[in-house]
C-alpha cells in the first residue's frame, strides 16, 4: 500500500505571473480587481489588488480561486449544474460550504492535464474577472484547459 502521494504545485514565479497577468488585463479593460492564486489545498500562492478595486473583492477573489483549484472547473460553471437540480437540501449544503462561490472569475490552472491550482477574479463583472483570470492564466505560460500546459 503506498502511503505517500507526490502533488505538483505551481511555483512562486509561476503565481506572480498570473496576478500580474490578471491585473495588467483589468486596467486595459479599465476595472480594479483583486487576484488570488490558490493551490489545490487552498493555500494562498499569490495575491494582488489593485488600490481602487473594491474591499470585499479580495476575499471574494481568494474564495473563486479554492473554488476552481478544488473542483479543477471554472466557477461559472456551477450555477447552471444547481439550477438542474430540484434538492431545496443540495442548495442550501453547497450554499453552506465556506469558500464555496458559484459565480463566475475563478479558473483553475492545469498542467500536463493535472488541475494544480485556481484563480480567482474579483472587481469587475462576472465576464471581466473570468477574462482577467484567464489572461493571467496565459501570461504564465499555463492551461486553464485539462488537455493542455
Amino acid at each position: 500500500m503506498t502511503k505517500t502521494v507526490q502533488q505538483t504545485t505551481l511555483h512562486w514565479e509561476a503565481a506572480l505571473g498570473i496576478a500580474r497577468g490578471a491585473l495588467v488585463r483589468g486596467q486595459e479593460l479599465g476595472i480594479r480587481v483583486a487576484v488570488a492564486v490558490m493551490d489545490r489545498g487552498g493555500n494562498l500562492l499569490a495575491f494582488a489588488r489593485d488600490p481602487g478595486a473594491p474591499f470585499h473583492s479580495s476575499k471574494i477573489a481568494e474564495d473563486k480561486a479554492t473554488t476552481s483549484a478544488g473542483f479543477g472547473l471554472p466557477t461559472k460553471q456551477w450555477w447552471p449544474v444547481l439550477e438542474g437540480m430540484n434538492s431545496p437540501g443540495l442548495l442550501a449544503g453547497i450554499a453552506a460550504v465556506p469558500r464555496m462561490v458559484v459565480f463566475g472569475g475563478g479558473v483553475p490552472v492545469y498542467v500536463n492535464g493535472e488541475c494544480i491550482a485556481g484563480v480567482g477574479v474579483s472587481g469587475g463583472s462576472e465576464e471581466e474577472d473570468e477574462i482577467c483570470a484567464r489572461a493571467g492564466i496565459a501570461a504564465a505560460g499555463v492551461s486553464a484547459e485539462p488537455g493542455r500546459g
